[in-house]
């Protein structure tokens, strides 16, 4: 038996239905079934479609709208944004101002809030130090061409990187920051990259809406004597990034 829009709708899922049915029209568009031409179908054909309201419907559009997945033109309909995703490349030597260079004009990393604490578990091991060791948390906003393309958290030795903050804020870079103490160079060791639904942290920061999906890295970079300068997890909106890894 075929289902019906309404079937599809998880209706005691706790799930607010404007956000599946905001979810359904990104899916809609990624896989091809809706969006042909670059234009929605009305509101009502999409009400019935999913089983559910005009101002369900209009809610989830707003949503997409506010996202920059749509365009809303008044008189006109609702369009889908044909903005090319950014490349973000994966590599031995992944840098945000580099990785982006050729396809962005400007690209700044803000640091949002720092923090020396003692070194959880998984941090002190992907370190090399001993748990509770102090570390540097860094947790910071990357913008391109005044887009807010990810988020990330990262964390340092404290005890080989005094004042590491300071140095970012001075800098902007994490690369330039090591260089001033004395890490001219340094290489990836691992990325784990999946996916899932932003959080509330990625909603507000990284301006998405609900059911937005977020691309998570996390990696581990070495310095060129093999050992661990910074762990960083790093979340990208997956409708403005896609990652290409390259070998």
């Amino acid at each position: 038996m075929e289902q019906t829009g309404e079937d599809l709708m998880e209706r005691r899922s706790g799930v607010a239905l404007w956000r599946q049915v905001a979810d359904r029209i990104r899916l809609g568009i990624s896989n091809g079934t809706l969006g042909e031409g670059g234009r929605l179908p009305p509101e009502i054909t999409l009400s019935q479609q999913f089983g559910v309201n005009r101002h369900t419907v209009r809610a989830a559009i707003s949503a997409l709208v506010q996202e920059g997945v749509l365009r809303a033109e008044q008189g006109r309909g609702t369009f889908v944004e044909s903005r090319k995703r950014l490349a973000y490349p994966i590599t031995t030597r992944t840098r945000f101002s580099t990785g982006l260079k050729d396809q962005t004009r400007a690209r700044r990393v803000n640091l949002l809030r720092h923090v020396v604490e003692p070194a959880p578990t998984r941090v002190a091991e992907a370190l090399q130090l001993e748990p509770g060791a102090p570390v540097h948390r860094l947790e910071t906003l990357s913008e391109a061409d005044g887009r807010c393309v990810s988020r990330g958290t990262s964390w340092f030795d404290a005890t080989r990187f005094p004042g590491f903050a300071d140095v970012f804020v001075e800098t902007g870079s994490i690369t330039a920051s090591f260089a001033r103490f004395g890490v001219d160079d340094y290489v990836r060791r691992s990325t784990l990259v999946s996916a899932r639904h932003a959080d509330a942290e990625d909603l507000d920061t990284l301006k998405l809406s609900p059911g937005a999906i977020v691309l998570v890295t996390i990696a581990i970079n070495d310095d060129l004597d093999g050992r661990p300068i910074q762990f960083s997890e790093t979340h990208f909106s997956a409708d403005l990034v896609e990652l290409t890894i390259e070998t």
